[in-house]
């Protein structure tokens, strides 16, 4: 696992569409109980180093109902991003996380991480790759599908501040999927 992530770490296949240069951004240990499979870094977890360090991190941490020595801990969670790295600034936000790196390393990651009971996948990048045909129509009915991928996968939207109407609009998710979530969450770290 070492010269794995060494090697991610020193990965520079996207380097020429990165506005920032490439920093792969990856957690892993042999022994994670759970994987959050994000997006890709923003401005400031590129900037930082640390996944999640940022205001979608700390509301996915409420989500999960976990502290944050617990979520940093990589023998317990995984925090691997579809793109390693900050893929730039699109119209609408951030771009799309760059599509070379999950075939490239998701994987090997896989591979070297044998007691992984949970993959959570968060927002429509994620969801589209791992649930691939199994999706509802869009990320609103595949959240609210949750059960239909348990105990494997548990999808979500994305934590951003930006996802406020969403949250909003959907009431349900807070009152019965977050609180799944949590539960199911507890239960893996305690296995």
């Amino acid at each position: 696992m070492k010269e794995l992530l060494v090697e991610i770490r020193d990965c520079t296949v996207c380097k020429p569409y990165l506005p920032l240069g490439p920093r792969p951004i990856v957690v892993a240990h042999p022994d994670a109980r759970i994987i959050i499979i994000g997006q890709a870094p923003g401005t400031k977890v590129h900037q930082t180093g640390i996944p999640w360090d940022d205001p979608s991190g700390r509301q996915l941490r409420k989500w999960l109902g976990v502290t944050d020595p617990v979520f940093y801990d990589a023998a317990k969670i995984a925090l691997v991003p579809m793109g390693f790295c900050y893929p730039g600034k699109g119209k609408g936000g951030d771009l799309p996380p760059r599509s070379e790196c999950a075939p490239l390393w998701h994987g090997p990651l896989w591979k070297e991480m044998p007691n992984l009971e949970l993959i959570i996948l968060i927002g429509a990048y994620a969801q589209n790759y791992y649930l691939k045909g199994e999706m509802e129509k869009n990320l609103t009915e595949t959240v609210q599908a949750y059960r239909k991928y348990l105990p494997k996968f548990f999808p979500l939207p994305h934590p951003s501040p930006r996802n406020r109407f969403w949250l909003s609009k959907n009431p349900w998710f807070e009152e019965e999927v977050v609180t799944e979530l949590r539960n199911l969450v507890k239960n893996t770290l305690a296995s």
